[in-house]
């Protein structure tokens, strides 16, 4: 049975301890209460009832300790995706359900929102320059579920990385500009309706 929840994220270190959870969560508090431009590390350590050296033991700055919280966060949301999968499905079904499970509730994440709200501009390096961790985590999901289809016969041919790479960049635009696709004449619901059909379309053989 192919699909991503086989094959859990795994990051290229070990995940935070502890501490280090309670420091992130501290994080994700400031930048939830006043955002991105207005949160340092010495607010996160009040937050997190430590001294600023303390969390600068960790992060030499708010950029590295952002990209730690969006990895972490971003795999929380991934993880109740594929939490919700009906094992019993067909193949490219559970990855499709999988792919656009992870884009509805990114669009519902309330940091994800927070941070499209008050400093979209975090965003730009992964859209426009590189691919973060857990863009990379997220394709080595979708290539493995896929290569694994095709071992099966259930998806088409073709090399796994490019055809994950591919759902991946399908899956930006329903992400971050769903909404300006919505009015009264189209629904998000019709919208990502149609992001099954184009996913499972170009999944099958």
């Amino acid at each position: 049975m192919t699909s991503l929840r086989h094959n859990p994220i795994k990051e290229p270190d070990a995940g935070p301890d502890e501490r280090e959870s309670a420091y992130l969560d501290a994080a994700r508090d400031c930048i939830l209460d006043v955002g991105w431009r207005r949160t340092t590390l010495t607010e996160v350590a009040r937050r997190a009832g430590v001294s600023r050296m303390t969390i600068y033991r960790t992060w030499v700055d708010m950029p590295q300790l952002l990209a730690d919280l969006m990895t972490r966060e971003w795999g929380g949301v991934v993880a109740d995706s594929l939490a919700d999968e009906d094992p019993a499905a067909p193949t490219v079904d559970r990855i499709v359900g999988d792919v656009v499970g992870t884009v509805r509730r990114l669009r519902e994440n309330e940091l994800f929102v927070r941070i499209v709200e008050l400093d979209p501009e975090l965003l730009l390096p992964y859209l426009l320059s590189r691919r973060g961790r857990s863009q990379d985590a997220i394709l080595g999901l979708i290539a493995r579920a896929v290569a694994d289809g095709q071992a099966e016969g259930a998806v088409r041919r073709g090399n796994p990385l490019a055809i994950a790479r591919a759902l991946l960049l399908a899956a930006h635009g329903f992400v971050l500009s769903a909404h300006t696709m919505v009015d009264d004449e189209v629904s998000e619901d019709e919208l990502d309706a149609e992001l099954v059909h184009l996913l499972t379309r170009s999944l099958q053989p």
